[in-house]
């Protein structure tokens, strides 16, 4: 076999001199593409592997974490939650609609795998600056594709974030989240075991869409990448809706061993990795699988990525039990092979195998690197900058213009745009729409709560990215709580250039990390998730861009908490503290077109701290409103409770050393916005007497402008207008 074959698997030499030890022979051309996409990173976490390992994984919440489909958390009264987040970044960029469409599909079968029944999707969302017009095109069809196929399907797209910036301009990033709710009886796994149980193929039939797909999301994008449209899959979520029903159906009978998702690698990876789960064997027959194209070759059939399809292992006798649930969901389901004890995966085509190779050596046996890391150049010069010493330079600044031009930043400006093109209501479980701190659905059947966000500041991860993949997560449980949500546990997508260059590596690195100590501080370990390498253009790779999902419970969901103030006269307070930190700040792109200087700091038991005392604060029933502080520092925090919620506040910020700059724009952590009835007052001095604390007040919910000191005085009809239309508008260029 020449090198241009193994090459054009994404194989190595060295690879597939291991291929060849292996099996003790050379590969044909259907098992070199089963060991081309299992081998890839998409598929194998073969550089991350290493790193991923030293990820916060138990904790007595965690009743599945990583090595499933999807990660499971208890939630008590025998419920769980089910919840993950994945990437569909390559596929978005070649082909947004499609792209966006089927990372959402495919994460939702990830959920109802494990048995949940999907409750809610989110997303996380990268774009180059919106004055491009081919920029313009790719955020139009992912939100495009993130509607037209959450919408269909019927699961409320309730929450998530996106951000611009000139790093995604060529190489934008779609995260997407979804969380399942069941009963732990009801829990099931992606295993095969039972020597001679049935191996079944149920849903849509298999066509050429979607080959060597893996492969191509492990690969940098260049100029020659629109020709990897066939690698990009087609959804149909009208088909997902009844695959879910009958899926969830089929689990309730009992009558299942195993069911995995056909995702990346398609019948190759859920094969091989049922039967290793399952200490296994497989055995089918390609002629079995029902397709819906003529002459379909084994490497074709193995590796398509079609979707809505799902691999599905009964007890024996069981086959027509299956059979007659899939059908009367108009869905076909068809016998393929059974599961062998030898540990096999062995493929038949037309009475003849084409494919023989232990299921282990696919699924486990994918070399593991230990990548070269070192710390990248440019940040000692970045970090060494004082961005205080040009600030200084500032005279006579009118900061009601500042503040409105933060608010027209496409960062911090309104993102009605994009979430009123999803239907975030089905259901009926949406307590907290888009737009506040954190999503909340109510959990039907008792009291409970669900809070969900979904977070991550990259300009700080490209900066300092330990601090920044701590910060993530730190923000993530602060907008849980500020919704009045206790952290229970998160899913990570984490979005990174190539792993061959020292420099990113270290970046991932680093930001695992960060992850790591705030996930042990703040007590959510990490569920499972997902890696994102080669996310890369000819101009460079993106910023280290690590998304924290973050689902927090609350007990009584009729006391969660929006970030909108509510009615004149509230008392307004700052829980934290500000300090003159200004580095990587909105305050400093916006103005001066710079991302430099040393990020704020992070005091993950201090995060703890007030977050602790604003959940108290929330149980105890006294808090009206509640609002992090994140991108634009406080003035842009109140300007947004003050929006949301129609009404005028008016602020005096007190004697200080901190320069207006700073009272008004920095982006100190650990800062939480709350406002309370004045006849609460005497509540919130209690609490404040076991707290050490900085809780200062600020002002009070009044008029109709927001007013700080004699910095700020403006009408909450022009704040609302700049906010609000900024995306929009520039949408319409």
């Amino acid at each position: 076999m020449s090198h241009k074959d193994w090459e054009k698997e994404g194989l190595t030499k060295a690879e597939y001199e291991m291929i060849v030890e292996l099996l003790g022979r050379e590969p044909n051309r259907a098992e070199l593409g089963m060991y081309g996409v299992m081998w890839s990173e998409h598929c194998s976490y073969k550089n991350s592997k290493p790193v991923l390992k030293k990820f916060p994984t138990a904790g007595e919440q965690v009743i599945q974490g990583p090595g499933e489909n999807a990660g499971i958390i208890d939630i008590g009264d025998n419920q769980a939650i089910s919840f993950k987040i994945e990437s569909h970044n390559h596929p978005s960029a070649i082909e947004p609609y499609q792209g966006a469409a089927t990372g959402v599909g495919g994460i939702i079968r990830d959920i109802f795998t494990m048995g949940a029944r999907p409750i809610a999707s989110l997303n996380s969302l990268r774009f180059g600056e919106l004055d491009d017009e081919h920029v313009r095109f790719l955020f139009d069809g992912v939100v495009e594709g993130i509607a037209g196929y959450g919408n269909c399907i019927g699961i409320p797209t309730v929450g998530g974030e996106v951000y611009f910036s000139d790093s995604y301009k060529e190489n934008p990033l779609v995260n997407a989240m979804s969380v399942g709710l069941m009963d732990q009886e009801d829990i099931s796994t992606g295993t095969a075991k039972g020597v001679g149980n049935p191996v079944m193929v149920v849903g849509a039939t298999t066509g050429r869409d979607g080959i060597q797909g893996a492969s191509f999301a492990s690969d940098e994008l260049t100029e020659e990448s629109e020709e990897d449209r066939p690698a990009v899959q087609v959804g149909d979520p009208f088909m997902e809706k009844l695959l879910l029903e009958a899926s969830l159906e089929l689990i309730k009978t009992g009558a299942l061993v195993g069911i995995q998702d056909m995702g990346a690698a398609g019948l190759t990876s859920s094969s091989c990795e049922m039967a290793s789960r399952g200490g296994a064997g497989i055995e089918f027959d390609i002629d079995s699988v029902p397709k819906r194209e003529e002459g379909m070759t084994p490497y074709e059939v193995l590796l398509s990525e079609s979707q809505e399809r799902m691999l599905v292992v009964p007890k024996k006798g069981k086959e027509d039990l299956v059979k007659e649930i899939f059908e009367k969901w108009n869905l076909k389901a068809a016998v393929i092979g059974k599961v062998t004890d030898d540990g096999m995966l062995r493929v038949f085509n037309k009475g003849e195998i084409v494919a023989e190779v232990p299921a282990s050596s696919l699924a486990d046996d994918a070399p593991v690197y230990e990548r070269k890391s070192k710390r990248p150049e440019y940040l000692d010069e970045l970090q060494s900058k004082d961005v205080n010493d040009f600030l200084a330079e500032e005279k006579e600044i009118d900061f009601n213009d500042r503040l409105l031009k933060l608010m027209e930043n496409p960062n911090i400006a309104s993102k009605e745009w994009v979430y009123e093109q999803y239907d975030h209501m089905v259901r009926t479980n949406t307590v907290v729409h888009p737009g506040s701190d954190a999503a909340v659905l109510r959990i039907k059947g008792t009291k409970k709560g669900l809070a969900i966000s979904t977070d991550c500041n990259s300009r700080y991860c490209y900066l300092d990215p330990e601090r920044g993949g701590s910060i993530a997560v730190a923000e993530a449980a602060r907008n849980v709580v500020c919704s009045g949500a206790k952290p229970l546990a998160i899913t990570d997508g984490l979005n990174f250039g190539n792993p061959m260059n020292p420099e990113i590596f270290w970046q991932f690195e680093k930001s695992a990390e960060g992850i790591s100590k705030a996930c042990e501080k703040l007590g959510t370990p990490v569920t499972g998730g997902n890696v994102s390498f080669y996310n890369e253009s000819p101009k460079g790779a993106v910023y280290p861009t690590p998304i924290i999902g973050m689902v927090g419970l609350m007990s009584d969901v009729e006391k969660a908490v929006t970030q909108d103030f509510k009615d004149e006269g509230d008392i307004i307070f700052l829980i934290g503290e500000t300090k003159e930190e200004l580095g990587g700040s909105e305050y400093l792109k916006t103005f001066y077109d710079k991302e430099e200087g040393r990020v704020p700091e992070i005091d993950i038991d201090l995060e703890k701290d007030v977050q602790d005392f604003v959940l108290n604060a929330i149980e105890a029933g006294i808090v009206k409103s509640a609002h992090d502080c994140s991108e634009g520092g406080l003035a842009v925090n109140l300007a947004e409770s003050c929006i949301n919620g129609n009404k005028g506040a008016e602020i005096d910020l007190g004697k200080s050393s901190l320069t207006d700059i700073a009272k008004l724009f920095a982006e100190s952590q650990s800062r939480i916005v709350i406002s309370i009835a004045k006849d609460d007052l005497e509540n919130l001095e209690e609490l404040k007497k076991n707290s050490n604390l900085n809780i200062e007040k600020l002002g009070e919910v009044k008029g109709e402008n927001l007013k700080i000191n004699n910095l700020i005085d403006l009408p909450l009809k022009e704040l609302k207008a700049r906010w609000k239309e900024s995306i929009a508008s520039r949408m319409k260029a």
